[in-house]
């Protein structure tokens, strides 16, 4: 079901089956080309020109609204026409300096998702939660759409809160009290086998230790130096926030992905994320917040050209687990 345009727009809002309302407002918002043709007449110019038009009037307040916002139909196909697509809309560029996953830079602002296996599942989280400077809105782009699965379902980080709230009262008032804290250990280069495999060479940008330490004491992390890498330890650091521009207490952090998904060689999940004042997180109340992640979650099927713009306060982010081939680039803006 596709709604009218309004006049003039390039842009229409669509209704999609995997849709869902969440306390009346359609989660993701969707918007096709008013003309009903790939590109809206004109081809990727003047999909280019009406962003930088339609942005504040169109996309923005549906991007407030909803949380996330699907362009579908669109005529970007490839590495190079995202990187023009995220460029107009203006959002000025962050670096991607803390994270944990590894990625490549592909073209421009562009890098690829996360690399690691198709068959590992990537947890629930916010982009770079664990650290205090991260993106305020992210992109996600589909160069080639997985055989089958691979779909990145998103929730919405309020009513996660609501949820848990509800559910585990003294296990959130503790959270809000202490916040967490994340360890990391991470080897010198990029381990493609691992989904939080990034090396501290690629985390701080740097071959050079003191550059290193430098970086790392600017996002309030400390660092272990070991014969083969570098331990890194994140916090005590919130895990809710308040969302000032919607006036709402969110679900903002890493926690069950860290508790769950950060094992490899180097790293045992249950000590990568504790409490603030390092006492371990109760197995059961991170399994059930899993559950409700998984109850609340949208998961759209990916489409060539898809390009998904999340807002990082207002939504979690996960990866299901695919059958190649699949190709998902994002981009990550302040």
């Amino acid at each position: 079901m596709v709604a009218p345009a309004a006049a003039g727009s390039f842009f229409q809002e669509a209704a999609l089956p995997e849709q869902r309302l969440v306390e009346g407002v359609a989660f993701p918002a969707v918007l096709v080309p008013s003309c009903g043709d790939s590109g809206g007449g004109g081809g990727l110019d003047a999909f280019l020109d009406a962003v930088r038009s339609e942005r504040a009037s169109t996309v923005e307040p549906l991007l407030r609204d909803a949380g996330a916002v699907l362009l579908r139909g669109f005529p970007a196909r490839a590495a190079a026409d995202f990187d023009r697509a995220v460029d107009a809309f203006g959002y000025e560029e962050l670096p991607y300096v803390g994270g944990a996953a590894p990625r490549s830079n592909v073209v421009g602002r562009v890098f690829t998702a996360n690399e690691s296996p198709p068959d590992q599942k990537i947890p629930f989280h916010h982009e770079m939660a664990q650290v205090p400077t991260f993106p305020a809105k992210l992109f996600f782009f589909c160069e080639v759409e997985p055989k089958s699965g691979g779909e990145t379902p998103i929730v919405l980080s309020h009513y996660v809160y609501k949820r848990m709230k509800e559910k585990y009262p003294e296990f959130v008032e503790k959270l809000e009290k202490d916040g967490l804290i994340y360890t990391r250990v991470l080897g010198e280069g990029d381990d493609p086998s691992s989904p939080i495999g990034r090396g501290w060479q690629s985390t701080f940008l740097t071959k050079d230790r003191s550059i290193a330490e430098e970086r790392a004491a600017k996002l309030g992390m400390k660092l272990e130096w070991t014969e083969d890498g570098v331990k890194t330890i994140m916090g005590p650091i919130p895990a809710v926030k308040w969302d000032e521009s919607r006036g709402r207490r969110i679900w903002f952090n890493s926690m069950v992905a860290a508790y769950t998904g950060w094992k490899d060689v180097r790293n045992d999940p249950v000590r990568a994320v504790t409490f603030g004042d390092g006492s371990p997180l109760p197995a059961d109340v991170i399994a059930g917040c899993g559950e409700i992640l998984e109850e609340e979650c949208v998961a759209v099927p990916w489409r060539q050209g898809d390009i998904l713009l999340i807002d990082n306060w207002a939504v979690l982010h996960s990866r299901r687990s695919f059958e190649p081939p699949r190709r998902i680039l994002a981009s990550l803006c302040k």
